[in-house]
């Protein structure tokens, strides 16, 4: 797989990814506040936000690559695109690790 694959790869996963937030953890039959709706709007806002950020900065850093190549350099790149995806990797799993720590 070359890396062009893997970034369409991933962008299109995250393109395609609905945000939910099906799985953020029940409070163990504490009620919900007035405010609790709107709350949610917003991390669903953040939610949304994150995921843009995470395709632009797996754009970016290809784009670095390409630039690198073009001028001859080597792979310096690796670290960013893994900081990338570990970004990617938190997004993606943000309501499971609460879930897991309450």
């Amino acid at each position: 797989m070359s890396l062009y694959d893997l970034v369409t790869a991933s962008a299109d996963s995250l393109h395609h990814h609905t945000v939910t937030l099906a799985d953020v953890p029940d409070p163990k039959g504490g009620e919900k506040p007035p405010f609790a709706d709107k709350f949610l709007t917003i991390l669903k806002w953040a939610a949304w936000t994150v995921s843009g950020a995470c395709v632009a900065g797996v754009l970016g850093v290809a784009g670095k690559m390409a630039l690198s190549h073009r001028n001859g350099e080597g792979g310096e790149h690796a670290k960013g695109l893994a900081m990338v995806m570990g970004a990617c990797v938190l997004a993606g799993t943000a309501s499971g690790i609460v879930g897991a720590l309450i």
